[in-house]
This record gives C-alpha cells, sequence and structure tokens, in this order.
C-alpha cells in the first residue's frame, strides 16, 4: 500500500506525481474554460485531476476532477493507480470493517484550516473563484464541500454529527441556498431545529482529505460517524478534526482548505437552482433552505475544490460508485449472507447489479426486495438486476450474458408501481415517485421449476499460467 493522504494539497502531490495532474499555468475565463475543462477532462483516457493556477478576475487558485478516474479512486486509497474496480471494492470493504477509527481532536493552533479568519465584511467572491459549472446553472455552487450539522436534541453526540455532501448555490456575498431533501440525514436535524423554530448551526468545508470528501457522499446511518468510517478507509488513520468556531457542537476537518460557518434559517425558503445534476440534466427551481454566513476561516492561498456533472461518467460518479456500492452490500450481507458482490456505481445507485447464491427458489426476486428497503435503496434505485454468484457484477459483459440467457421476460421481470423514488431523476414522476423494476437473471432452484438444466462450460486447463505468461509479454512491450 501507498501513502494515505490525509490533506487536498498531499493528495495534489500524489496525483502530479503519477501522472494524474494536469496544471494550467496560463490564465483561464472563469467561465466556460473550468466546466469545459472538467468536461473534456472526463473524456480523455487518462482522466487526470485539472489544476488552474490563475482564473482571470480572481486570486486563488482552482482544481476540478480530483476523483474523476479509476486510476485517481485507487491512489486515494493508498493503491497501485492500475488497480481493478473489483480490486478497489474489495479493498474498501476490506477497511470498512475496521470502523470506528474515531477522529483525533487537535488544537485550533494546529488546524491548518484556521490560518486566516474573516469576520468583518463577509465575502465570497473575495476568497473563492466561483463559477457556473453548466451553462444553464442558475448560479455558482458548490458541488463538493462537506456540510456539516448537529442533531439539536443530541448535540454532544458525536455519532450523529452529519457530514453529508449537498448542493449549495451562491445567493450572495454572505448567503447561501442549500438543497436539503426529505431523506438526508441533513433533513432530520432540520426539521429538528425548526420545530422549536431556532437555526440550525452549520459548518461548509471546502478543499478536503479525499476520503473525507468520499465519507460525505457515503449512505451509512444516522448514528454512524462520518470522520470514523474515513479513519477507517484511512486503513487506520484517524482524520484530524477541529472545534468550529462558532458552535461547540461542530468539528470540522482541520486540513480543510475553506470552512464557511454560520446557521440555517429557520422556516425561510427562497428559489434555488436549476443545476446540472447527476443523472445528466438540469433539475428545476426549488424554494430551499438558505444560509447565514457569519464566519470564514481558511488555509493561506487556499484551493477552490469543485467537481464537474454532466452526462456521465464524470467526477460525481467516480466519487459516487464503490462508496455506494459497499453500503449496500454491507447491509444485504448482513440478513442475506449469500449476496457475493454489489455493483450499484450508476447513477448513484439508481442503477444495481447484486450477484448472489439463491438459497430457494426465488431468492433472487427477495435480494432486490431487501435493497429496495435498504435507506438508500428505497428512495434512488430504480432498476435492480440479481445474477448467480459466479457472475461479476462489475463485469458488464458477464452480466450481459446472464441476462440473454438465464431470464424469462414473463416469469423473471417484475415492475412494482407507485414507489418512493429520486426527484433528481428526470424519469420520476411526479418527481419523488418511480416504479421500480426487477430483472431476475439467477439460474431457478428448488422449489421453482426449471426445465432445461444446463452444464456450464469451465476455462481449460492452464488458463491462469497462460494469462500470466500473457500479461508478462505485453509488460515487456511497454
Amino acid at each position: 500500500m501507498g501513502k494515505i493522504c490525509t490533506s487536498l494539497r498531499d493528495f495534489l502531490e500524489v496525483l502530479e506525481q503519477e501522472g494524474q495532474l494536469v496544471r494550467i499555468k496560463e490564465e483561464v475565463d472563469p467561465e466556460p474554460d473550468i466546466g469545459a475543462a472538467g468536461r473534456a477532462a472526463a473524456n480523455s483516457q487518462e482522466k487526470p485531476a485539472v489544476f488552474f493556477e490563475k482564473v482571470r478576475g480572481y486570486t486563488n487558485p482552482v482544481v476540478t476532477n480530483v476523483h474523476g478516474s479509476w486510476k485517481n479512486h485507487a491512489l486515494m486509497l493508498g493503491m497501485d493507480k492500475n488497480a481493478s474496480v473489483k480490486e478497489q471494492f474489495l479493498e474498501l470493504n476490506r477497511r470498512w470493517d475496521k470502523y470506528p477509527v474515531e477522529p483525533r481532536i487537535v488544537a485550533r493552533e494546529d488546524a491548518p484550516c484556521k490560518e486566516n479568519t474573516i469576520t468583518e465584511n463577509i465575502n465570497v467572491f473575495d476568497l473563492l473563484a466561483l463559477y457556473r459549472i453548466n451553462e444553464q446553472d442558475g448560479g455558482f455552487f458548490f458541488s463538493k464541500a462537506s456540510v456539516i450539522t448537529g442533531d439539536p436534541e443530541s448535540p454532544d453526540d458525536l455519532n450523529k454529527l452529519n457530514v453529508g455532501t449537498y448542493r449549495i448555490q451562491v445567493k450572495d456575498k454572505d448567503r447561501l441556498g442549500i438543497q436539503a431533501l426529505a431523506f438526508h440525514d441533513i433533513a432530520i436535524q432540520l426539521e429538528k431545529a425548526e420545530r422549536e423554530n431556532k437555526p440550525l448551526p452549520i459548518a461548509i468545508a471546502l478543499g478536503n482529505a479525499p476520503l473525507v470528501t468520499f465519507m460525505a457522499s457515503t449512505p451509512i446511518a444516522y448514528d454512524q460517524s462520518e470522520y470514523a468510517f474515513a479513519g477507517a478507509l484511512q486503513n487506520g488513520e484517524p482524520v484530524e478534526i477541529v472545534k468550529a468556531d462558532t458552535c461547540d457542537h461542530l468539528y470540522v476537518p482541520a486540513s480543510s482548505e475553506v470552512i464557511l460557518e454560520g446557521y440555517i434559517l429557520p422556516r425561510v425558503r427562497t428559489v434555488e437552482g436549476p443545476f446540472g445534476e447527476f443523472p445528466g440534466s438540469y433539475s428545476g427551481c426549488r424554494k430551499q433552505c438558505e444560509i447565514q454566513i457569519t464566519r470564514i476561516t481558511h488555509r493561506t492561498n487556499p484551493i477552490f475544490e469543485n467537481l464537474y456533472l454532466g452526462i456521465p461518467w464524470t467526477e460525481i460518479d467516480y466519487l459516487m460508485a464503490l462508496n455506494t456500492s459497499v453500503p449496500l452490500y454491507k447491509q444485504l450481507k448482513e440478513s442475506m449472507p449469500e449476496v457475493v458482490a454489489v455493483n450499484a456505481m450508476y447513477t448513484h445507485g439508481i442503477g444495481v447489479i447484486i450477484s448472489t447464491k439463491c438459497r430457494y427458489g426465488g431468492y433472487g426476486k427477495g435480494v432486490a426486495f431487501r435493497l429496495l428497503s435498504t435507506p438508500h435503496g428505497m428512495p434512488y434505485s430504480k432498476v435492480v438486476i440479481v445474477v448467480d454468484e459466479y457472475v461479476d457484477p462489475f463485469n458488464l459483459e458477464q452480466v450481459m450474458w446472464a441476462i440473454t440467457t438465464r431470464v424469462r421476460p414473463d416469469k423473471d421481470v417484475t415492475v412494482i408501481p407507485n414507489c418512493p423514488g429520486m426527484p433528481l431523476d428526470p424519469s420520476s414522476y411526479p418527481a419523488g415517485m418511480h416504479s421500480k423494476l426487477i430483472i431476475d437473471a439467477t439460474t431457478p432452484v428448488a422449489p421453482e421449476p426449471n426445465p432445461r438444466e444446463v452444464e456450464l462450460l469451465e476455462p481449460p486447463e492452464d488458463t491462469e499460467k497462460w494469462e500470466e505468461i500473457i500479461r508478462q509479454h505485453l509488460e515487456q512491450l511497454k
């Protein structure tokens, strides 16, 4: 295993050393150059991070596409950059079981994110090179912030300290809009605060350690700590956190580039959006919460990290791929140990492929029902494909083989109407309601009838030996 990076700056150094960062020294326009570069990086073969040293009209740099490739994703884990997707899934699954690795609380003077403090004349435009990511966005958005809020009823419970990723629109120099949907953890906390007509304290961390950002977009239980999980995924290296300046029960990542502190205004909703979202389409405008910023702390010469969202695959898809797959796998495995792997990499788990051994007839559909009852699967997952245990769900060629040779459409395809749906899915109607599609591509087992038994082809003897011989020959050609 290589180096586990505990700050954005350390990770950018690793990416540059590994040939996975492009440094743009010439001055660029914020629009359309930064968004266009994010799309172009996603389209390229190596899919590097892109660092802009000079952005016209601003004083600080911007970086995008930091998580935007499987190579970058592997380097985030300290693995060889050529590690396969399945190898990365298995490594994340191994580290997941290290939870909890409790965070390390550091003093304010030891936290890089506290090097500079702004309390007067707050203006985010003075500090961040803001730009529209896509042309028809309703304004400037933070697309990669880690948002920290606490439970108003249990303020001292660090396990209920939520660290999540929510889109944030800049409304004014010190005013932001945030999308907090009903199934998000932040909505639970907001409802408790608004019940008492009280503001909800909030901290917004920009430019974080890569695995902190990764965990902020990971669907885990409400009372599980994202910081303790990030420490586990850092292979046991605790995340360093520091107390927020404006609220004693909020803790922020100590190595972040910028921390915005303030509060969500109670019972205030204003129009937010549209925004180019992860399904590859613009969302509509909705009335969303507003945040008042009261304090900013930041590193000297802070780097503004943002991500591009477009028609998949772009950085958002790599960021949300395995951190959606692993928790869903863990949740299924608890009650259905026959489950082998879960691939929920497609549009944040709107599409899911599960491989499982079937214990009895109809078991494949039962696995799909279990997925659709998980906290993430219920609102997000729409198309669920279940395959046999020997089918690699990350190998779409094998998955298509299972669908084309195992599925009888009249009995193996099921549509369940009138279910929860993801409002940002443009096919949901009304927004937030949907049908669910289950494709059972498993081999029937008793008591389900299987009138045509077949014998599967086995690889010829010495296949593994020849795989290694061919691999060595290819290495010599490089």
